[in-house]
């Protein structure tokens, strides 16, 4: 019984430590690889220059954790839901709803 607990906290540990370098977490990452792990995925740290480019990479808008959408109609629930990105699009926010360029 000992010896099984043994091996599965062993495996659990490794799992956890192993876990971001093997899953391409780019902070863990030299610096030399971060760009090309990053290189396929949307940049979190970008600035849109408008609402078309941000719906490019997010077709139903962004937003902080915790928004809802203020419309009279249908509101959109189906927005990316990333704190930091709206932070950095505030300004594309018309209704300061917590929404960035909600799109239906």
């Amino acid at each position: 019984m000992r010896v099984s607990r043994v091996i599965v906290s062993a495996a659990i540990v490794a799992t956890f430590c192993l876990a971001p370098a093997s899953a391409g977490f780019a902070q863990d990452a030299p610096a030399s690889a971060r760009s090309a792990v990053t290189a396929s995925e949307p940049s979190t740290l970008k600035v849109f220059a408008n609402c078309t480019a941000l719906n490019k990479i997010y077709p139903h808008g962004v937003g902080k954790k915790g928004a809802k959408d203020k419309t009279s109609g249908t509101p959109v629930r189906t927005f990316r839901v990333n704190t930091t990105v709206y932070n950095q699009n505030k300004k594309s926010d018309r209704d300061k709803d917590g929404i960035a360029c909600e799109k239906k």
